[in-house]
């Protein structure tokens, strides 16, 4: 070893960490992390920015594994760069409560940026960071102070390339000249089922210089020439850069290298020796570290010097600029500022208004007096109601308004604004149709998955929007992302329900909300429904009949959501005239409902009242959970048709008549 330069020291260091934790686990990839190492050492060693000892130091370069499969390269890097994970959890790769779980996860393992796995997840949220690191230094920075000032660096695979979201964020990266956000695409011509030739020809290069993009091409094994190539990348301040750095797919290996084989299976103990031959590593020291090689990572002294220069920057910026730096330090905690609800409106009971209407007005309310929000719209703002007037829009050259105009690209959208929320500062909300989940679904649940505070506005929500037919009306979504954890679902049913979840989600800290907003007017109901409907259900009326132990109470329950809320009103009247009492319960949001103590829940829904008719304009599954096994839920089991909403209601029998027969029936 004595012949190896400290990079290569380094890079074999890291290639050994990562097939013998693999082997170690009999799970893994070892393939990446043997052909990147080089790569990765360049990046890490000359231009990373970061303090191990302060993980969200704010002005931190961001790095982003988006080939989370080869997770072992960055637990390796980690590692041996100072951060708070000992070799015992390299040791411990993919077992149970490790910090070294399959995929990279965000607040599971100190230095992981964001949570990677399905390819093009990671990055596309890097260019959300990128996005977010450009607006806050256009709102911020001052001749001299530099205060937001980093970048975003990813490593990538053929994977990454390949998967649609991909093209989506990497087109609108290259249309905001994201100079600060630079990608080392592993180029190795070998996934899962063998070379990429058998799926794959394009020039990814020549793709992304049409997207607007800075290229290069590097030996990835040749760490002066990775070094050269990030220097040149990072000149190239109007354009983002893809550096394509050519590997070899398990380098060293004598008789997998190159091949699907080492991709994603252990390498074996005798290949793992054959490797070592090959490299002149040791053959009697597994988890070998050299002295050499952490300290030539080791970046704990250089990283709180930069961290200090910058503390002294802002010192001095909050001194000469007070008003910036208190609201920069307010944006970067996440915390809202403290009069910003004086701003929420209400809406006069007897108005009529499409919820995502209401959601327009509760935006241009609350919009200017939250400097954190950054809104957008995938090509949907007319309909979403999502751009406040007089804010401006971020375009190349002037990140300094506050929307984003993403166009037709929903998946890539929901992934961008991942990447904002984790860069911090931010607080992003986007809209699209309702029905479109079905396109942005897989950044949604990483949303989810990392606890992140990102809002969606989803409108459209139902057989509602009427004439563009089946293929727009929503059917099986909103229940399907009911189902999904951590992900608050609020479907207002008029216009000060919507007030209280724009209010929930932006006090939310710890999760994503989907606002399921109409398309069509519905009446509002009363100022009142704001204390209930911040607990996620409650009691919008009664009627009450004498009950067989001659009280009198409701006879039955009507439960909806939404649009159908108003429906539920009607039959109510219809009961009453009848002679049957009939309880109408608001449900916006059944997750938060859930978190309320039991005796409200009981409260809202007596437990001895079995009969129970839920109505709402989607799937029927899923309602059992609160209509019990003698109750009747009056929904669509089936896709919508093109023709006015009124008369798909009708058609459908979503109507108050059909509640009636249901309650009627159970009694």
């Amino acid at each position: 070893m004595s012949n190896l330069s400290l990079p290569r020291l380094a890079a074999n260091t890291i290639r050994f960490l990562a097939a013998e934790a693999v082997q170690k686990a009999n799970s893994g990839h070892p393939g990446m992390p043997l052909g990147m190492a080089d790569t990765a050492v360049s990046l890490w060693h000359t231009f990373l920015k970061h303090n191990p000892q302060d993980p969200t130091w704010v002005n931190r370069d961001r790095f982003v594994l988006s080939a989370g499969h080869g997770s072992m390269l960055l637990y390796s890097l980690l590692h041996l760069s100072g951060y708070d994970l000992p070799l015992e959890q390299i040791k411990q790769f993919r077992q149970w409560g490790s910090q070294t779980p399959g995929h990279p996860e965000y607040g599971h393992t100190p230095g992981v940026e964001t949570t990677t796995g399905p390819l093009g997840q990671g990055f596309s949220t890097a260019v959300g960071m990128a996005i977010t690191e450009q607006w806050l230094a256009a709102q911020f920075n001052k001749p001299d102070f530099p205060v937001v000032d980093h970048y975003t660096y990813v490593i990538a695979s053929d994977g990454d390339m390949q998967e649609g979201i991909t093209h989506e964020s990497a087109a609108l990266a290259g249309h905001l000249e994201l100079g600060k956000l630079i990608v080392l695409y592993d180029d190795n011509n070998i996934s899962i089922d063998g070379p990429t030739s058998l799926s794959f020809s394009e020039d990814v290069r020549q793709r992304f210089a049409a997207y607007g993009w800075h290229t290069a091409v590097v030996d990835g094994l040749d760490g002066t020439a990775v070094t050269q190539a990030i220097t040149a990348a990072r000149a190239v301040t109007d354009q983002p850069s893809l550096i394509a750095c050519q590997t070899v797919i398990g380098y060293g290996s004598p008789n997998k290298a190159n091949t699907a084989g080492i991709h994603g299976a252990p390498m074996g103990d005798e290949e793992i020796r054959l490797t070592k031959e090959a490299l002149g590593w040791p053959l009697d020291k597994p988890f070998y570290v050299p002295d050499e090689a952490r300290a030539y990572l080791d970046t704990t002294e250089r990283g709180a010097a930069q961290q200090a220069l910058w503390d002294d920057l802002f010192t001095n910026y909050r001194a000469q600029h007070p008003a910036q730096a208190a609201q920069f330090e307010q944006m970067l905690s996440g915390d809202l500022p403290p009069d910003w609800l004086e701003n929420l409106p209400q809406f006069e009971t007897g108005s009529s208004l499409a919820t995502r209407a209401a959601s327009g007005k509760v935006l241009a309310g609350i919009v200017p007096h939250i400097p954190a929000m950054l809104g957008g719209s995938a090509d949907l703002t007319g309909s979403n109601k999502t751009d406040v007037k007089g804010t401006g829009h971020i375009s190349r050259g002037d990140f300094h308004g506050r929307y984003v105009y993403y166009g037709v690209r929903e998946h890539g959208m929901g992934a961008i604004m991942s990447g904002m929320a984790l860069h911090g500062g931010v607080i992003p909300y986007g809209g699209t149709f309702l029905v479109f989940t079905d396109y942005m679904r897989g950044a949604m649940r990483l949303a989810a998955l990392m606890h992140q505070r990102v809002i969606y506005v989803l409108t459209h929500d139902s057989i509602g929007l009427g004439e563009d037919g089946p293929t727009h009306q929503p059917i099986e979504h909103l229940m399907s992302l009911r189902a999904m954890p951590n992900m608050w679902v609020f479907r207002p049913a008029e216009a000060n329900e919507t007030a209280v979840a724009w209010q929930m989600a932006l006090e939310r800290l710890d999760g994503p909300t989907a606002l399921i907003l109409t398309r069509q007017d519905l009446p509002t109901l009363s100022a009142n429904t704001t204390a209930g409907a911040k607990r996620g259900a409650y009691v919008v009326s009664d009627t009450l009949a004498q009950n067989i132990h001659n009280r009198e109470e409701p006879q039955v329950l009507l439960l909806a959501t939404g649009s159908e809320v108003e429906i539920a009103m009607q039959a109510q009247v219809l009961l009453a005239e009848a002679g049957v009492g009939a309880r109408v319960v608001s449900m916006p949001c059944w997750e938060l409902f859930a978190t309320q103590p039991q005796a409200y829940q009981d409260e809202v829904l007596p437990p001895h009242i079995t009969a129970r008719v839920a109505i709402e304009a989607g799937v029927t599954l899923g309602w059992e959970r609160y209509v019990g096994t003698h109750g009747r839920v009056i929904g669509l089991d089936h896709f919508g048709a093109s023709a006015p909403y009124e008369e798909l209601y009708e058609r459908f029998g979503l109507t108050a008549t059909a509640v009636v027969q249901a309650a009627r029936a159970l009694l």
